[in-house]
């Protein structure tokens, strides 16, 4: 017997409050990638639950939803998991030479053992079988996809008063033996989360001074490439 074809549920569209739109944008101008400023205060487990499910209502394509969260809170497994950075962290610092090499390790680059929760947020490529619409003829799409997902998080992170950090400095397969992660699965971020009381008013490396915001002017083409905007 065949289905009987649904029909969409559809909404108004109508644009936001000015206040509520102005919450979004604050949202996504004061977003802080959190190294140390996190708070030994527990994260509720309602709250949480309210990130994950930003998280979860990413777009995904072929809405594949090909996330998974692993939700880290042990002390010891932070402990393990901050000397797997360590490591890397060595080994990226030996990538750069005199002042810049100094700076480089005077910053602080991760909140692992300070952050009461560590996320680790994965892509499963598999979800959606071979072929999944929209990812035919680019196969990144459910990587970037789960980056969405990761965004979604960190804004919604913000509007609850909780710190979020990326820490992108491992050995992916040092990270993979400590969690017990599949090879076929993709880890897209190690996520620092905790409830913070103070946050830069700038990016922490611009404030520091690694490296300053590019004027967006300058990155605006129009109808090809490296065409300057009119805007």
């Amino acid at each position: 017997m065949l289905n009987k074809p649904v029909r969409p549920a559809l909404a108004l569209a109508r644009p936001f409050s000015n206040q509520e739109r102005d919450a979004v944008y604050r949202a996504i101008n004061e977003r802080r990638d959190v190294r140390d400023q996190f708070l030994p205060t527990p994260i509720p487990d309602d709250v949480l639950l309210r990130l994950l499910q930003a998280a979860h209502s990413a777009p995904s394509v072929g809405f594949m939803q090909p996330w998974n969260f692993i939700v880290v809170r042990d002390a010891k497994k932070r402990e393990q998991a901050w000397s797997v950075f360590s490591k890397a962290n060595d080994e990226a610092a030996d990538m750069f030479s005199g002042e810049r090499k100094a700076t480089y390790q005077s910053l602080k680059l991760e909140g692992i053992r300070k952050a009461p929760i560590n996320l680790i947020v994965t892509c499963d490529r598999s979800r959606g079988g071979k072929v999944v619409l929209g990812r035919t003829h680019n196969q990144q799409m459910d990587l970037y996809s789960t980056v969405c997902a990761v965004q979604n998080l960190w804004l919604a992170a913000r509007a609850e008063g909780v710190g979020v950090g990326w820490v992108s400095i491992f050995n992916e397969s040092d990270m993979r033996e400590l969690f017990q992660i599949p090879n076929e699965i993709k880890i897209i971020a190690y996520l620092c989360i905790g409830y913070v009381d103070e946050l830069y008013t700038e990016p922490e490396l611009a404030a520091k001074g690694w490296r300053q915001r590019l004027e967006l002017k300058d990155l605006i083409f129009e109808e090809e490439w490296n065409r300057p905007t009119k805007t």
